[in-house]
């Protein structure tokens, strides 16, 4: 199973900015995100610690949803 890193790769570089793009590209950034992680507990702790914007959980939350279908 490829990691929620590299499925969240598939949002970036959207023409139109929207959420799930904002967080793409902020996880393309951050050196410190744990980028071979499947494991939701990981994840959504790091962004907890480190959110980048105010939904940026919610957003997450959602794309979960779609990555673990």
């Amino acid at each position: 199973m490829r990691s929620f890193y590299h499925y969240m790769m598939t949002y970036r570089g959207n023409k139109q900015t929207d959420d799930k793009s904002r967080l793409a590209d902020w996880m393309f950034y951050d050196h410190d995100f744990p980028k071979h992680s499947t494991d939701y507990d990981e994840i959504s702790n790091y962004l907890e610690w480190n959110s980048p914007f105010t939904n940026a959980l919610r957003v997450f939350d959602e794309l979960w949803d779609d990555y673990k279908t």
